[in-house]
């Protein structure tokens, strides 16, 4: 029985008194929560202090997810952070592939596939996102596309990589426009990316946790959530509303 698992990614949001804010109002509203796994995702610069609000409220059931690292774990990079840095705040899961990263910073699928194999290299557990577009998916290419930005880590990592990471289907044409993949639209995706695992390792297939993302909201979650295939979500907007963001989780719990 895989356990479900629900991050919140909260993108370039947050100063200091609002991080503060959320992180107790997620932490005292999902305290009684015992099936699902709940992960927040706060601005590389807001890591360590989400790490010491955690601490110091008890809230150890909140794991930390980073929105981004950079393949090399040291160097002359400036302005960017190493998985080594992160595992060191605590990070437990980093987010790689995001198609905001894709899109607006010209990522390739062998850097998403570099930085996979960085942040395992480290400890941390990669959270692959993939995901195809409105013009895709209008030509008949969805699985085509998903198939081969998960196909590149594999082909780099190896199938049996994925036991020590997470999968997340976040169709780009459901990222912030406020539309959502049916439940039915999103089990489909999800069940192929699982049977195509399955052709290579059948029982990292069965194993790996495949979360939806995309206009996640307490409104659709119970539904999505109660899909064969889908083991959660990867949550945007709806994360920086502590009330809306414990309410989706308690749909997985």
């Amino acid at each position: 029985m895989r356990q479900k698992l629900v991050v919140g990614n909260w993108k370039m949001h947050g100063s200091r008194t609002q991080v503060r804010q959320l992180i107790e109002g997620v932490a005292a509203g999902s305290a009684g929560l015992a099936q699902v796994e709940i992960a927040i995702g706060p601005t590389l610069l807001h890591i360590g202090l989400a790490a010491e609000l955690c601490a110091s409220k008890g809230a150890n059931h909140l794991k930390l997810a980073a929105q981004n690292l950079f393949a090399e774990p040291e160097g002359a990079f400036t302005g960017e952070v190493s998985a080594p840095m992160l595992a060191e705040y605590g990070v437990n899961y980093v987010i790689v592939g995001h198609s905001e990263r894709r899109e607006l910073f010209a990522e390739t699928d062998q850097a998403v596939a570099a930085k996979f194999k960085a942040a395992q290299a480290s400890g941390l557990i990669p959270i692959l996102c993939v995901g195809e577009s409105l013009a895709q998916r209008e030509q008949g290419a969805s699985a085509d596309v998903v198939l081969a930005q998960l196909d590149a880590v594999i082909e780099a990592a190896g199938i049996e990589a994925l036991q020590s990471a997470v999968l997340a289907y976040e169709p780009i044409w459901a990222i912030g426009t406020g539309k959502t993949a049916s439940k039915e639209q999103a089990q489909e995706i999800h069940r192929v990316l699982r049977e195509h695992m399955a052709k290579s390792n059948a029982t990292v297939a069965q194993g790996i946790r495949i979360i939806y993302g995309g206009s996640v909201k307490a409104a659709n979650a119970t539904e999505l959530f109660s899909q064969a295939d889908i083991d959660g979500g990867l949550v945007g907007g709806a994360s920086l509303k502590a009330e809306e963001f414990v309410s989706i989780c308690k749909s997985a719990d």
